[in-house]
């Protein structure tokens, strides 16, 4: 009889790509957010949550990273029939409800969301294929004031999370321009539209690539760093110029930028379209006193995602932090968004106005990190220790005493025969006391309260005199244990 080959035990590793999260980190994300959701309702916005998977075909296909399987998201095909996906982004969900829902939903239509997105691209140190988004977006206001005011509220969201003037900017351009410099470089038409793509993934990529791998995408293409080749827009010499033109067209001044864009794309009537916009947008934010300190023009700004119709803006961090080498970098790009007028189009047929912005969670969170400007980690609970498993009862309420107090406190639940392991569990889920009761305390009527955040301290710098001032571990009757714990609490 044949031997009954075993099957190998699973890996316990994560997807390529992928990442776990743990206490902390959700803690800081979920206090950020919270952050940030209270300027989006300072605004008007209203929450909106929409299924991680959508349809491919309400999907579309708008991915910068077009040549890879799936168009870089995750599909499948159920019961033969429609093709699903996990959601790329925010945009794309909204543009499908706002659809749905037009008859029900105010106009204008002001909503914010936040939650993960997935994309099926090449990962890398610091790319991941999920990742947070929150994103901020007005559907149905046509008017460029809707575009000035998610630039002023993404200047606004930066500040309230504790990043100073002078250490971000707000950067917008408009599409419509780049759209007029391609015509004017002899891109325009159906004909062209891989090599336009090309060209704006190209220009998107100019803070990571360099004015020199810029021209290189624009011609023939660029090998990277691993040998792998990426196809350029095959554009001559001069034309490219014309393009990278575009992207050197900052001047000391919004006005200045405007008239030189002008001067670039004379001759054709949507660069000029969108030359206007960015004026009036300039002089709208220059109303409410968003000034070049905070929000500038930059015609190097284009975002990669192609349904883009408008202005686009991006925030960008300006302090310096260690890359991966070691080398002093701008922390670069945290958020970016714009117009798209035709994403709902698709549904509905008629073309309904929208704009938005989109943060990078994870890259924003990073960055906080890097300036310590997180909100504090929370602290551990509070542990009661099994002294006596017949008396679990009584560890249990003492637990929900302090819970009922607003303390966050547990019982351990381990095997409770080492008492130092007890300890060691409190250290690991960095509790700030331990609450120990034995039979001979119990018969006394009281417990003892061991503080291990001043116990850690002090076993660190303590002098054997500052053992003897401050001791770590009290004697308190077991009617004031909350009280007492609330005291101790408060000299941590």
């Amino acid at each position: 009889m044949a031997k009954v080959k075993k099957q190998p035990r699973p890996k316990a590793e994560t997807p390529k790509g992928f990442r776990d999260y743990f206490g902390a980190e959700v803690t800081e994300r979920k206090a950020m957010l919270d952050k940030i959701a209270e300027v989006y309702e300072l605004y008007g916005f209203d929450a909106l949550e929409t299924s991680a998977v959508e349809t491919v075909e309400a999907l579309g296909k708008f991915l910068p990273d077009v040549d890879r399987p799936n168009e870089g998201v995750f599909a499948w095909q159920e019961d033969e029939k429609d093709w699903l996906a996990l959601r790329y982004d925010l945009t794309a969900p909204l543009a499908r409800v706002a659809a749905q829902y037009r008859n029900d939903l105010p106009a204008p239509y002001r909503r914010y969301a936040m939650g993960p997105v997935w994309r099926n691209e090449k990962p890398g140190p610091g790319r991941f294929r999920q990742f947070y988004q929150c994103d901020a977006d007005t559907v149905g206001a046509p008017s460029v004031a809707a575009d000035a005011e998610i630039c002023a509220m993404l200047s606004d969201v930066l500040e309230a999370l504790g990043i100073a003037r002078g250490d971000y900017i707000v950067r917008i351009n408009n599409r419509k321009v780049l759209n007029g410099v391609l015509e004017v470089a002899g891109l325009s038409g159906d004909e062209n539209e891989a090599a336009r793509g090309i060209v704006l993934r190209a220009i998107d990529k100019l803070d990571r690539l360099g004015p020199d791998g810029v021209r290189a995408l624009l011609g023939e293409g660029r090998k990277d760093e691993s040998g792998d080749f990426t196809k350029g827009a095959g554009m001559a010499a001069e034309k490219a110029e014309i393009v990278m033109g575009f992207m050197e067209a900052l001047r000391p001044t919004g006005a200045e930028t405007c008239a030189r864009l002008a001067e670039l794309v004379e001759g054709s009537q949507i660069g000029a379209e969108g030359v206007a916009e960015l004026q009036q947008i300039a002089d709208l934010l220059a109303a409410q006193g968003y000034g070049p300190d905070r929000i500038v023009i930059d015609p190097s700004v284009v975002r990669g995602l192609g349904y883009y119709t408008g202005p686009v803006y991006e925030a960008e961090l300006t302090f310096d932090v260690q890359n991966e080498k070691g080398q002093t970098v701008q922390f670069g790009s945290v958020a970016g968004g714009g117009r798209y007028d035709d994403l709902v189009k698709r549904f509905t047929g008629q073309q309904v106005p929208a704009t938005g912005v989109s943060i990078g969670v994870d890259r924003l969170l990073a960055a906080l990190r890097s300036k310590g400007q997180t909100i504090a980690a929370q602290q551990g609970p509070i542990i009661v220790t099994v002294m006596d498993k017949a008396r679990m009862a009584d560890y249990q309420t003492m637990v929900a005493e302090l819970r009922q107090a607003g303390l966050r406190a547990e019982v351990y639940l381990g095997n409770p025969k080492n008492f130092g392991n007890q300890l060691k569990y409190a250290d690991k889920r960095k509790s700030p006391i331990a609450v120990i009761q034995g039979s001979e305390e119990a018969d006394r009527g009281v417990i003892q309260l061991k503080d291990l955040i001043l116990g850690a301290k002090l076993a660190e710098t303590a002098s054997a005199e500052e053992w003897k001032d401050n001791p770590q571990q009290i004697e308190v009757p077991r009617t004031d244990l909350v009280s007492e714990v609330r005291k101790m609490l408060a000299r941590t």
